[in-house]
């Protein structure tokens, strides 16, 4: 019995240990998963902290009065200043202790308080997206070697715009002022652009482009607005070139009988013509016009003082056509010996743009024809279908072509 009884009870002391032992596990299951819990409902608290913090910030923003936009006209001691705000007439006010006095520039835009005008903040300048998308911010891969028969023309361009950016010491020696302006005047398709962007390239300068026709807004001032913003931005990323494609688009001539929208483009060019009389001869700014309608163009754009320089850009003569098919031919995998020479004697009247578009056609032909070489017989082929073009002789199109 009592052998039968230490049994017992030696099973049941296991029993009990056993089961003190699940109870143990649970038990340290359950603290883990409070522990788990408790992080997740920190991390939840800090969060929702922040969005109250947040919301909170908001809220007080929306709440803060608005505040008007102002012109900086003036600094004055004891942290006053004269200011011009949007209604129209300057105050003198003062200006908020969180203004460092070296942001206080004259011309500047600061924001106001609406009740008492203090200068509560300075502003950014203003740049309009056509005029701040019209710089090119990587410099123009277009050099002097990728441009043919227009060797005068590029000696006159680098006399008013390279020497007196890259030389200034020249001109001052021999005691003259560059030219502020030059004009590419031309047909089509002749290097007005290529010769401006190799100019940029060689300079290192700034090169804003931009088309004249996008200085013509709808509304009255907008025009003018953005002259004034495109020689801002020129003055802030100087040395820069501006160059104004399709120039006759904002610079026609005034007529007497005019519409509501000519007198806007007017305004344009007026304000084109103060901007252009602004700046010194000598400065690091250098603008360059281009047009194909230099007979429309007003008097007072042509006057010397401001497009001082005009370049006639005109079609290649057999030489040029020549250093055009070379430099055009020389990345060309061509097939035998092609004469650029012949090439330049049978074409003439083709503009550069032409000459290129011919050898891009002679290219693909070859790529029709599954071949990697272009041959003599493509350049033929090319050169039909481009002075048939030029001379309007397109295949007729099929009559039932738009039914």
């Amino acid at each position: 019995m009592t052998n039968d009884g230490t049994t017992e009870d030696i099973s049941e002391l296991r029993a009990k240990i056993a089961s003190l032992e699940e109870k143990n596990v649970r038990l340290m299951e359950d603290l883990q998963n409070a522990e788990t819990e408790k992080r997740y409902s920190e991390s939840e608290l800090f969060r929702l902290q922040k969005d109250i913090t947040r919301l909170r910030n908001e809220l007080e923003r929306l709440k803060s009065p608005p505040l008007i936009i102002g012109s900086l006209r003036d600094v004055l001691p004891n942290h006053r200043a004269v200011v011009k705000s949007t209604t129209g007439p300057d105050f003198v006010v003062s200006v908020s202790s969180y203004v460092p006095d070296e942001d206080l520039i004259v011309g500047s835009r600061v924001s106001l308080n609406k009740q008492t005008l203090s200068i509560m903040d300075v502003l950014p300048s203003s740049v309009d997206p056509v005029v701040s998308g019209a710089e090119i911010v990587d410099k123009p891969n277009i050099t002097y070697d990728d441009i043919g028969g227009l060797k005068t023309q590029m000696m006159e361009l680098r006399e008013a715009v390279e020497d007196p950016l890259l030389r200034p010491e020249l001109y001052a020696k021999v005691g003259i002022e560059p030219p502020k302006g030059v004009l590419l005047v031309g047909p089509p398709g002749t290097g007005k652009t290529l010769m401006a962007k190799a100019v940029a390239n060689a300079t290192q300068a700034t090169f804003i482009r931009l088309v004249g026709s996008e200085l013509v807004q709808k509304y009255i001032g907008e025009g003018a607005r953005l002259v004034r913003e495109l020689f801002e931005l020129a003055k802030e990323k100087a040395p820069s070139i501006i160059f104004i494609d399709e120039l006759d688009s904002v610079g026609a001539k005034r007529l007497d009988v005019t519409t509501s929208g000519d007198r806007e483009v007017q305004r344009t060019l007026m304000q084109l013509l103060s901007e252009l009389d602004g700046f010194t001869p000598m400065s690091n700014i250098k603008i360059i016009g281009a047009t194909n309608r230099p007979d429309i163009l007003d008097d007072a754009l042509l006057r010397p003082g401001r497009f001082d320089r005009i370049i006639e850009v005109g079609l290649p003569d057999v030489d040029g056509r020549e250093q055009i098919f070379k430099i055009h031919t020389s990345r060309m995998n061509i097939e035998g010996e092609i004469s650029a020479r012949t090439l330049a004697e049978t074409t003439d009247g083709l503009s550069g743009a032409e000459i290129k578009n011919m050898c891009t056609e002679a290219g693909m032909l070859a790529i029709r024809n599954n071949r990697d070489t272009v041959t003599k017989e493509d350049f033929e082929n090319a050169k039909k279908k481009v002075l048939d073009a030029k001379k309007g002789k397109m295949p007729e199109l099929p009559a039932n072509m738009f039914v």
